[in-house]
């Protein structure tokens, strides 16, 4: 009999779903409900039937999981950044390790080894970028906050636990500037007021921090003000921005950036690879995690001094750049134009050797990939860190005809990763290992590099 709206069900939670919420079973259909704990016994509330599985709500906890802890944050719950905050980070890890097994199990009908997975080298105030929506509390004064899960109401947190004590200062700071110089936030039912996000980056190695004020219109009222008593306060903020954004929109930044003070971008290094972040730049959130992340597909990727390197969905060069000094040549592919830009000025300031062997253009990898196998190009290694809907087939095509003899596969998001990687099993790629990574401690996310070695290559891998 299918499960009703609103009908009340005791349901014992199994395990954990990619987005962190506790899965359970009813009459053989699934139910998800967030906030749940493997291990848990709950009374749950139905919210929504889809015939094949089911959402629902925690009513009570009737038996807490041994893995249940205190959420140390008064809003986790609302607020649903952080989706895992009440589970131990042991607990945490195994769940994320068990997903990443089950999608090459069931997902990719793959018997292969999954590595131990990772830790996080910190479990709180890891994040290097912030992005705070601006809004009026229940007394009418300007705060910041987080959106609630699937709406746009603003759950205000001054001391969010995933970010650095300084960024939540600076937010709160940045608060009682407007206020005290009558700004207003934007609103979305009006269309009315100013500022709508206070975007902020902070270099994990270099320290230097990034403000930048999401706005309607391109003029801050008394700018040189607010940048100075902040610059005063802050001696880490480094430059000091005015995003443009005046469309009705979800997307949070515009195109058009207004330097208030600084150089307009802050400066850090990733895996010995010196950057520059602007606004619009994208850059992994956990510094140190990332360097464990690529530290792995760098070793998995083992490249040798004759070897050409090609990366595809590139970034800024990050991954390439970090093994570039270890390989005869790099070929770096990416979709973004600003992204390849970065990437050729990062590759300079790498120095001579380094830049005269990198090359970076831009381009759907897709596209790119089948242009360079039907050009000849034989990479040794080829390196792919795709968004989380995975390789489109163009791409999977090219990189089979391309038949490097090693690929290292990261990704975000472990089912569309099983997905591809049975794909690559099929034309002559052998999956050796997958290696779980925590990137993104108290949510559901986990990150995983996969190394696939072509069979019956010369030069063929047995790490």
């Amino acid at each position: 009999m299918p499960l009703q709206k609103n009908q009340i069900i005791t349901l014992p939670i199994e395990r954990l779903s990619g987005d962190g919420s506790g899965v359970g079973h009813w009459e053989g259909e699934a139910v998800f409900v967030p906030g749940t704990a493997p291990g848990d016994l709950i009374r749950a509330r139905v919210v929504k039937d889809c015939r094949r599985y089911a959402f629902g709500i925690v009513e009570s906890v009737e038996v807490p999981s041994p893995d249940r802890i205190p959420a140390d944050c008064p809003v986790a719950g609302p607020c649903g950044g952080c989706s895992l905050r009440h589970l131990r980070y042991a607990a945490e890890l195994q769940a994320k390790q068990d997903a990443v097994a089950d999608a090459f199990r069931r997902i990719g009908g793959l018997e292969v080894e999954v590595e131990p997975i990772l830790p996080s080298p910190e479990v709180d105030r890891y994040r290097n970028k912030v992005q705070y929506p601006v809004g009026l509390d229940k007394n009418g004064r300007i705060c910041i906050g987080f959106y609630a899960g699937r709406s746009h109401r603003i759950v205000p947190c001054g001391d969010c636990k995933l970010q650095p004590a300084v960024l939540n200062e600076i937010g709160r700071f940045l608060c009682g500037l407007l206020e005290q110089y009558g700004i207003r936030p934007y609103d979305e039912a009006s269309g009315e007021g100013l500022v709508r996000h206070i975007f902020l980056r902070r270099g994990a190695h270099s320290g230097q921090i990034m403000v930048c004020l999401v706005c309607t219109r391109p003029r801050l009222p008394h700018a040189a003000e607010l940048t100075a008593a902040l610059c005063g306060r802050f001696p880490a903020v480094r430059t000091v921005l005015v995003n443009v954004n005046p469309d009705k929109t979800n997307v949070i930044l515009g195109q058009e950036n207004r330097v208030l003070c600084g150089p307009g971008f802050i400066e850090d290094t990733l895996c010995g690879v010196p950057v520059r972040l602007g606004p619009l730049s994208f850059y992994q959130v956990n510094t140190p995690g990332a360097e464990q992340l690529y530290g792995v597909a760098a070793a998995y990727a083992d490249p040798a001094p004759g070897d050409l390197l090609l990366d595809l969905y590139c970034g800024m060069g990050t991954i390439g750049l970090s093994m570039a000094a270890r390989c005869r040549a790099l070929v770096g592919v990416e979709v973004v134009p600003e992204a390849i830009e970065s990437a050729k000025a990062n590759a300079a300031r790498m120095g001579e050797a380094i830049a005269a062997k990198s090359r970076f253009f831009c381009a759907d990898a897709g596209e790119a990939a089948g242009r360079l196998a039907a050009e000849g190009l034989a990479p040794d290694i080829i390196v792919v860190d795709p968004p989380r809907k995975g390789c489109d087939a163009a791409t999977l095509a090219a990189i089979v005809r391309m038949a490097p003899r090693r690929l290292v596969y990261v990704s975000c998001n472990p089912s569309t990763a099983a997905r591809d990687a049975a794909v690559l099993a099929q034309d002559g790629y052998r999956v050796e290992k997958v290696q779980p990574v925590d990137m993104f401690p108290r949510t559901g996310h986990v990150e995983c590099v996969i190394l696939l070695s072509k069979l019956h290559a010369a030069q063929h891998s047995e790490a």
